[in-house]
């Protein structure tokens, strides 16, 4: 990825090529560490060995955000977001450089992350009523408690619009559909509850309840903010934070779209994107402040299990379930194939198997973090699980064998404008093509331009690349069993 920098400082500037997510992270000192540590606990990895450390039975804790895109925190290079928990994380563990969505859609991608299975392999290919579906999944939880595990899930679950409590979890904190940022009614294992407060302060809650439990089996927890989804309504406490800051814009934010056809397509009552529909500064403002409270909430998470003496025998992992436009292309929201929507934050700790502040920059999907969990569990892993377990790049025992990577979206008819796409993306290219639309696909060199403006399809220079990223593509779909690989249209 080297070269996808090297291309960025020439549009950006140093400034914001720092906020493209450079890492410049360290180690956090050893004092610190120290210092948060109860005299009881034993200290984290120095005194074992790491074949010690990985003969036992870790923890899990999984947190998942909605809508926060890869550049969005302080570890990863914003100029100005204060996240200091979560870039704990990636002080004293591991940030992957190059993580994606197989479909940036918070349904879809939810059921990515549960099944380590692409879309057209799990069903769930849109946000409307899976219910009944999502009922029927088998989960990375629901495996883990099969084999031991005690299991809690708290937030959104968002596949089907009811929240009630679904199989293999112990204990049950969710609520219907997208659930409401203040004084939610709650599904408290199947028993209807309305509770006063913030979300993300009382998913935070409930999640510190289930980790301070006296236990004597190994734990795995499922923790998905409703924030930094919209309605974007911050905390009270942070209604004026980063009031002073001024938005930095990408130059893709005044992207005409000459050579998009597909973005470009006149839909009958849709205005069509383009440098003057971007997001506004107070819009992408209020989804940072909404996300200083999820920090925070980490800050007590991690606590939690530093007070017990079970923050180094835990795998903590932070993500998102897709990434979101501030106005490139003049988009706003997912559902694209492009950098700002398909690209996620992903940072991972655990003392003894992953050194503090490593970077990786092999390409990780949102379907190699079930298949991670199992093999970290010792479980057995189902034939149809489809991503990779990160584990091997996780503790420095290798590289990917992952060249490219698949990714597509499926047309929701409510959604007219984005339609079914799929896109195969290597280190330094991305096609994307459009089985519905004739003569609309796209292909970008992101190492010379990583906005992703200039469309280099018709490209004579570019032929060889675009043949071989055709057969790619069609590898990969029939790898994954895709029988659509040219669906019908909607």
């Amino acid at each position: 990825m080297r070269g996808v920098f090297v291309g960025a400082r020439r549009q950006f500037g140093v400034a914001i090529l720092l906020w493209a997510g450079l890492p410049g992270a360290g180690a956090a000192p050893a004092q610190e560490a120290a210092a948060r540590r109860p005299p009881a606990c034993p200290a984290p990895d120095a005194p074992r060995s790491r074949s010690e450390a990985q003969g036992s039975t870790p923890n899990i804790v999984f947190i998942l955000v909605d809508d926060l895109r890869w550049n969005a925190l302080g570890c990863t290079g914003h100029p100005f977001v204060r996240t200091p928990h979560i870039d704990r994380l990636a002080k004293e563990g591991a940030l992957f450089r190059n993580a994606f969505v197989t479909t940036p859609l918070c349904s879809p991608s939810r059921a990515s992350f549960l099944t380590g299975q692409y879309v057209r392999t799990h069903g769930i290919r849109d946000n409307g009523d899976n219910g009944p579906r999502s009922h029927q999944l088998v989960t990375f939880p629901r495996l883990l408690h099969d084999s031991g595990y005690e299991t809690g899930y708290v937030g959104k679950w968002h596949m089907g619009h009811d929240g009630s409590p679904r199989p293999g979890f112990d204990r049950w904190v969710s609520f219907e559909g997208q659930g409401q940022h203040v004084d939610p009614t709650l599904n408290l294992d199947g028993e209807a509850r309305p509770v006063q407060g913030y979300l993300t302060d009382i998913l935070t809650d409930y999640s510190v309840e289930f980790l301070r439990r006296p236990r004597t089996r190994p734990f795995c927890l499922y923790l998905g903010y409703g924030a930094v989804h919209g309605p974007f309504v911050p905390a009270e406490r942070h209604q004026t934070l980063y009031s002073d800051r001024p938005i930095p814009r990408t130059p893709n934010a005044r992207d005409k779209n000459e050579g998009k056809p597909a973005l470009n397509r006149p839909i009958d009552n849709e205005p069509t994107p383009g440098p003057g529909r971007r997001k506004r500064d107070e819009t992408i403002r209020n989804q940072l402040r909404m996300l200083a409270a999820i920090d925070e909430g980490l800050g007590k998470i991690l606590d939690a299990l530093t007070e017990n003496c079970r923050l180094d025998d835990t795998m903590v992992v932070f993500t998102s379930d897709n990434g979101f436009f501030w106005g490139e292309h003049g988009l706003g929201d997912k559902r694209w194939a492009y950098e700002e929507s398909i690209r996620i934050p992903l940072l991972v700790r655990l003392p003894g198997q992953v050194r503090a502040g490593t970077r990786i920059d092999a390409m990780a999907l949102n379907v190699d973090i079930a298949p991670t969990f199992l093999e970290l569990a010792g479980s057995a892993r189902p034939r149809d699980m489809q991503g990779e377990s990160l584990l091997p790049l996780l503790r420095g025992q290798g590289t990917s064998r992952r060249e490219s990577v698949l990714l597509e979206y499926f047309m929701e008819p409510r959604y007219r404008r984005a339609p079914t796409w799929q896109a195969v993306r290597t280190e330094r290219w991305k096609l994307i093509r459009y089985p519905q639309l004739a003569g609309a696909d796209e292909l970008y060199d992101l190492r010379e331009d990583p906005g992703e403006m200039e469309n280099r399809l018709a490209d004579p220079a570019a032929a060889a690349t675009l043949k071989h990223l055709r057969a790619e593509l069609d590898r990969l779909l029939l790898e994954t069993n895709a029988s659509d690989s040219n669906p019908e249209p909607n």
